[in-house]
């Protein structure tokens, strides 16, 4: 037997053993899970953690050329939430945006059902002052005279706002620094008028009745105040 040859092959080993454990040490092993090779045509340096997960909540990548992304705003992701891409609706909605980054389609017509509600329950009740808030001038005055001709036939409306089956925005318009903003609402209200000694002239207190109105909204994207009025009404009914 010959030691030193015995002992000279279990040096090498060793060292071979050494050496292809420090490399894995180093480099890591291949599960498939890495991150692929920086791209240099991508001047962002990678991101992770928790940035990462911020970073594309707001943002979706959209492939354009290749390699080359483009990337989409919450804004735009919200407009085609609720109008078609490549729509007249969808291409007004992003020109509002343009000039009112804050703008969101579907806050908006959270907003617009709220108000909807209260314009409609306030002229039933002839509550003039809830009125003069959500009213533009115009609208306010037509309203206001319907209300005090009501009055002084002591006619009264007794109503019941049973809720809104659909709201919709149909389109979107910028006139000099106004946002004018037309939706469509369908809604469900039991409505009655009585006369002076109690009789119903018009409705019918039980029938509920499907309402569907246009309106429309603005602001002035100048101002501070971020409220909307009801600059018109029409009704399909």
């Amino acid at each position: 037997m010959n030691i030193f040859g015995d002992l000279t092959t279990l040096v090498t080993l060793a060292i071979a053993v050494f050496i292809f454990l420090r490399l894995r040490s180093v480099l890591g092993k291949r599960t498939g899970h890495q991150r692929p090779p920086f791209d240099p045509r991508d001047a962002r340096p990678p991101i992770s953690g928790d940035r990462a997960r911020r970073d594309t909540d707001k943002v979706i990548p959209l492939p354009k050329g290749g390699a080359e992304t483009e990337t989409l705003s919450e804004s735009q992701i919200a407009v085609d939430a609720v109008a078609k891409p490549g729509t007249k609706l969808n291409k007004q909605l992003k020109e509002v945006i343009a000039i009112d980054p804050s703008f969101n389609p579907s806050a908006f017509l959270d907003g617009a059902k709220l108000a909807y509600e209260m314009i409609v329950t306030a002229f039933a009740d002839g509550d003039k002052k809830t009125l003069r808030n959500l009213l533009s001038r115009e609208v306010y005055d037509g309203f206001a005279n319907a209300i005090s001709e009501r009055e002084s036939r002591s006619e009264q409306v007794r109503a019941s706002f049973v809720g809104i089956d659909s709201a919709r925005i149909t389109a979107a318009e910028i006139i000099r620094s106004d946002i004018q903003i037309t939706a469509r609402f369908v809604s469900q209200i039991i409505s009655a008028t009585y006369d002076a000694e109690g009789k119903v002239i018009d409705g019918d207190p039980e029938q509920v009745a499907e309402v569907t109105d246009i309106w429309t909204f603005a602001r002035d994207s100048r101002s501070r105040d971020p409220n909307w009025k009801l600059v018109a009404t029409e009704s399909e009914n």
